[in-house]
């Protein structure tokens, strides 16, 4: 069909990439998709907005339509006129009497270009490969987006799972393992001063042994509410025995802050508890430490000196307080053990 025209629209849709120039070298129009990218062209001089890296071209038009037949690289600005500029490859047919063609196509970076330029499948000609490269990167793109909700779904089981392992199944409090996890981490890391108050119920044991073991249960739970109550919520309380609680005090606390939070959980500790109409009362002795009574605290020393210093305020009467101090004696636990089972 010697001397047919292609109308405009037919080859914007069946190729959207393209430039026509006149034999002045003047751009006349660029496809869609070319337009898209690099912005309106039209009117502008070839020479001005192609740059053509290999082989290098001046851009006249005559000297581009020497390049029939050859594989062409070249560069255009991003229509924002911001980043890397536009690396297409093309190539160069003539349009007798009125100028010349460039048919442009994406390299190995069409990934790149296609997220860059927010491309689509309608921004190519129907029966570009094209197509079938965006479709795989949608898929792995859908593929990436379903391994990473999977990811996070496993790590929230895999937190939810740590969580319960570190956790009192009574009172919800944190447990003996949190609690040497915890301990273990200020001792290591000694990024600040921090206090350990050790707590033992007193008379704990008759209430299980008179009103029956549902009873003590909702005592530990009782105990367990005044804890949060009488704490902040970044403090640490952590059940680790029967009727044993460790609680860890961060944020350079001193002795005197301890010892007040101490008094108002054993007043409230004192008040009597109801359960199923009747009666029952406990009360608790607290044991005191302070990192920075230590050269090198570690977890197992300041435990044992707590302990020591609860132990003796048991023997001083319970239902109240000590702090241990560098160099006071630390009593032997067996040496204390008949007194608190006497109580309990």
């Amino acid at each position: 069909m010697r001397g047919a025209r292609i109308d405009g629209r037919a080859l914007d849709m069946l190729a959207p990439m393209h430039l026509v120039f006149d034999q002045m070298g003047r751009i006349r129009h660029a496809g869609p998709t070319l337009a898209k990218m690099a912005g309106d062209l039209s009117g502008r001089r070839l020479s001005d907005t192609v740059r053509f890296r290999r082989p290098q071209l001046s851009g006249d038009p005559d000297e581009v339509l020497d390049q029939v037949g050859r594989r062409l690289m070249i560069e255009l600005d991003p229509a924002d006129g911001r980043g890397d500029p536009i690396r297409l490859r093309a190539t160069v047919a003539p349009l007798p009497g009125t100028g010349g063609i460039l048919q442009f196509a994406f390299g190995p970076d069409i990934a790149e270009a296609v997220g860059r330029h927010d491309l689509s499948a309608q921004d190519f000609s129907p029966v570009d490969t094209v197509i079938e490269i965006l479709f795989l990167l949608e898929s792995q793109a859908l593929i990436r987006a379903e391994l990473a909700a999977l990811a996070d779904r496993l790590d929230a089981a895999r937190r939810e799972a740590e969580e319960e392992a570190a956790t009192d199944n009574l009172t919800g409090l944190r447990n003996r393992r949190a609690m040497d996890r915890r301990l273990g981490r200020l001792c290591e890391t000694r990024t600040g001063t921090f206090g350990l108050m050790q707590l033992d119920l007193d008379h704990f044991k008759a209430v299980n042994d008179s009103l029956g073991h549902a009873a003590g249960d909702m005592v530990l739970e009782e105990v367990a509410r005044i804890l949060r109550e009488e704490t902040r919520g970044g403090d640490f309380i952590a059940r680790v025995g029967g009727d044993e609680f460790v609680l860890i005090f961060e944020d350079g606390v001193d002795s005197d802050r301890l010892e007040a939070i101490a008094d108002r959980i054993l007043s409230r500790l004192a008040e009597p508890f109801e359960y199923d109409g009747r009666g029952c009362s406990i009360s608790g002795s607290i044991g005191i430490a302070l990192s920075r009574h230590y050269d090198v605290p570690t977890p197992e020393r300041i435990l044992a000196d707590a302990d020591a210093a609860l132990y003796g305020a048991k023997r001083s009467g319970r239902s109240r307080h000590a702090i241990h101090h560098p160099g006071s004696p630390r009593p032997h636990r067996r040496e204390t053990d008949d007194a608190a089972a006497a109580a309990h």
